[in-house]
């Protein structure tokens, strides 16, 4: 089951057209009241946070490089936010790099990325590319377009609903991990799904609702959708990591931060 979805630019500026301006247009100021995701120092917590899920450590700049099939049907994962080979966000990544720097290593696969969407293929890609792609890598021009693609597919989109919805940091930091693993979208696997589904259960604070009810809520849809398929069912990054942060009231993700993820401990002390 494939749930990361591709999403293009167009319906990008679609989502960011729907989502109020301000929080006070959304009824609430609570997140305007404290420093947000996007601080500099929130995201590097975020995308530590993200790293110890998503490759067992908080080094997430030696990530770039990464790149292989973990067999949950979506071919190649790779990079510092887990592009795939048939979501579409890896060939967007790809047609980036070459926007940015023409004649690249990878440019030569943008075909092959193009038929292998869709599906868990590796034609065209094989061998060659893993190379290419660890090769390519080492150009800070690659990581720039990594950098690119994760704000603009992932961490943006999901940190301006969090602040429409109302969510501290904490909560912006859940909306973006579970739009990392599950993609963009509407469906009811993808995270706007699992979001619709909270919303059933609870209220955002932007709609009145308490954060941490809300929140809950939302953990526990997200868990329904990563039971479904076996390459997440390990729901550990939810019941041993942003839970922990929920059940001490760290709204505002501040360190020290504690947490264990598929078992193994990590902290981020400032």
């Amino acid at each position: 089951m494939q749930t990361k979805h591709r999403t293009t630019r167009a319906a990008l500026a679609v989502l960011f057209a729907a989502l109020p301006l301000t929080l006070a247009a959304a009824g609430t100021g609570t997140a305007a009241a404290s420093v947000g995701l996007d601080d500099a120092h929130k995201k590097e917590i975020a995308m530590e946070l993200v790293s110890s899920a998503e490759n067992s450590s908080l080094d997430w700049k030696a990530q770039y490089k990464y790149i292989e099939d973990i067999g949950d049907g979506r071919g190649y994962t790779a990079g510092i936010i887990g592009f795939c080979s048939g979501t579409g966000d890896m060939l967007e990544l790809v047609q980036h790099y070459t926007d940015l720097k023409s004649g690249n290593v990878l440019a030569k696969y943008l075909p092959a990325l193009k038929k292998v969407n869709g599906s868990d293929s590796h034609s065209g890609l094989g061998s060659a590319f893993v190379n290419d792609w660890k090769t390519a890598a080492k150009d800070t021009v690659f990581q720039t377009a990594q950098n690119d693609e994760r704000d603009r597919v992932y961490f943006n989109p999901s940190v301006k609903q969090a602040k429409s919805d109302g969510l501290r940091a904490l909560g912006q930091f859940v909306y973006y991990d579970a739009i990392v693993m599950h993609g963009p979208g509407n469906s009811s696997d993808s995270f706007g799904g699992i979001r619709a589904a909270a919303m059933k259960k609870a209220k955002t604070p932007a709609q009145g609702g308490d954060e941490a009810t809300y929140l809950n809520a939302f953990l526990d849809a997200r868990k329904v959708i990563m039971k479904q398929e076996e390459a997440h069912a390990d729901t550990s990054r939810v019941d041993t990591e942003q839970r922990v942060f929920l059940n001490a009231k760290n709204f505002d993700l501040n360190p020290p931060l504690k947490w264990k993820v598929y078992g193994d401990p990590y902290q981020i002390n400032s």
